[in-house]
């Protein structure tokens, strides 16, 4: 679980919330997680998670000002904890609001492939006047972009409100990341898409996109290949295009996609056999050469060179 500065003990309660004791010691005060911590639970169910707390990452300039530099060591055990992981939880202040670490933090967690889920915690203290859960999770989604097929929750962990909710997005959210599609179901998707909005033809040109067919290269996350034509003839639109169709149709909520345009290869052109000609050796290799006694004559009709 990551949060920035001001979510240190959301983050922490939130953990031993999910794990039914306490863990992870909750404190107001910034940088109680230096390491990161793996806690062991297991599930009613049998499933055992591993959930790793990691220390609150704080502003660049902030972690810059640490004087023994213990924190920027912190910072990076963090970054490590989340390639390690397969679904990142961002914890955020309700009441703060999203800040521009959570966005750099949900832009780290897109890139590197990981599944998402945002908690919003300390959802007791918003006025219910102003924010519904659904106007809560269009807001977070709208303002980081880059996760923008996260999976919200709302929660108070220090009530225990809604924690179960955590756990089932983050259950779902690591199946979907893990999620193979069967070819023939990707295909019959891909055909819908391409009928109700074909591909783009190319300015200034009669080339027109083709799509052949798309099949699933890889889980965690889930990376189809799209066999074309020629990739450059599809715009970036058209490719986002492509991943809301799959999206909508398909699902994977709180995990990411990776779509990669593969076209067809270039021809290189046939090498022309070499022909070799003997001068006064009666005969060669084109055509019409030796009709006349000795004489060579090259490539049809016209002189020859050599003589009678």
């Amino acid at each position: 679980m990551n949060g920035a500065d001001s979510t240190q003990q959301c983050k922490s309660s939130l953990l031993n919330a999910i794990a039914g004791e306490e863990r992870s010691i909750v404190c107001d005060m910034s940088g109680t997680t230096r390491d990161a911590v793996d806690t062991k639970v297991t599930l009613p169910s049998g499933q055992k998670l591993t959930l790793i707390d990691t220390a609150g990452i704080r502003k660049r300039s902030r972690v810059a000002e640490s004087p023994d530099g213990a924190e920027q060591i912190s910072v990076d055990r963090a970054m490590r904890a989340v390639r390690r992981a397969d679904v990142a939880v961002l914890v955020i202040d309700a009441v703060e609001g999203i800040t521009q670490q959570d966005f750099r933090l949900s832009e780290l967690f897109a890139a590197e492939g990981k599944a998402v889920v945002v908690v919003v915690n300390k959802w007791d203290r918003v006025d219910p006047r102003l924010w519904t859960v659904e106007k809560m999770a269009d807001n977070v989604r709208t303002q980081l972009r880059h996760v923008a097929w996260a999976s919200v929750v709302c929660t108070s962990a220090i009530y225990g409100r809604h924690v179960e909710d955590v756990l089932e997005a983050v259950l779902d959210a690591g199946e979907q990341h893990r999620r193979r599609v069967p070819t023939a179901t990707l295909n019959m998707v891909l055909r819908e898409a391409t009928q109700w909005k074909a591909p783009p033809t190319q300015r200034g040109s009669l080339r027109k996109g083709r799509i052949y067919y798309a099949t699933q290269a890889g889980a965690r996350p889930p990376s189809f290949v799209f066999f074309v034509n020629d990739e450059k003839l599809f715009p970036d639109d058209y490719r986002r295009y492509m991943e809301r169709q799959l999206r909508d149709n398909i699902g994977f909520p709180g995990s990411p996609l990776r779509l990669f345009w593969r076209g067809k290869p270039k021809r290189e052109p046939r090498a022309r056999p070499a022909t070799s000609t003997t001068p006064g050796a009666g005969g060669s290799a084109s055509r019409g050469g030796g009709r006349r006694g000795g004489g060579n004559r090259v490539g049809g009709r016209g002189g020859g060179w050599g003589g009678n």
